[in-house]
């Protein structure tokens, strides 16, 4: 069997340690969420906004006991490359010292010009770093839990496959927790299409006429 890049991480606390607490008051968060306010005006296809989102990634990350300063930095501008029109990058190098490693974080978990979907996620589970998948599995799980509010079936069901095709595999590496969580989201999304009866109406599409 394959020895895995990082350690599963397994445990997961119910309540913040005064030692966390006291590294997350310790961290100079405003700077990055002054520029993730750039992503008020865009909207999300569950509605809402990209700013939102920011910050229910940086919440996801915190329930999660993720207290790595340019982990939690990364997820409150995650999306400001790729979302922002003409962004200057050099407003992250800028924020701090960490700025430049937050920057670096960012891009990996950002779509690149010649990268279609399925090739931008399966760069980060072959090559991403520990922390991109994090990030990538915690950004996923806001988005999951989102799609409740999405009506477009066909919509539905491309992210749950993208879902379990490369986030399960990605939370298997990194943190079983996520994992477990995504692949609840992915059974309760797909019950909603089965409701609906939206698979049996794409098999009858599928299947040809009778002679």
């Amino acid at each position: 069997m394959a020895k895995r890049k990082y350690e599963m991480k397994t445990e997961r606390s119910s309540k913040m340690a005064v030692e966390q607490m006291q590294q997350l008051s310790d961290m100079r968060l405003a700077p990055y969420m002054q520029l993730a306010t750039g992503l008020i005006g865009k909207a999300r296809h569950a509605g809402g906004n990209m700013f939102r989102h920011q910050m229910d990634t940086l919440a996801i990350l915190i329930d999660y006991g993720y207290i790595d300063s340019v982990l939690l930095k990364a997820s409150i501008v995650h999306d400001t490359v790729e979302d922002i029109p003409d962004f200057d990058r050099n407003l992250i190098i800028n924020a701090d010292k960490e700025g430049k490693e937050v920057l670096d974080l960012v891009l990996e978990v950002t779509r690149r010009d010649d990268e279609d979907k399925k090739q931008f996620l399966r760069r980060i589970l072959d090559t991403g770093s520990q922390r991109a998948k994090i990030l990538k599995c915690a950004d996923r799980i806001s988005n999951m839990i989102s799609l409740g509010y999405v009506t477009d079936p066909t919509f539905i069901e491309r992210y749950c496959d993208e879902t379990e095709f490369f986030l399960l595999p990605m939370a298997l590496e990194i943190d079983f927790n996520m994992y477990h969580e995504l692949i609840t989201l992915i059974m309760t999304r797909r019950r909603y299409l089965e409701d609906g009866g939206y698979f049996c109406k794409t098999e009858k599409k599928s299947t040809p006429p009778k002679k």
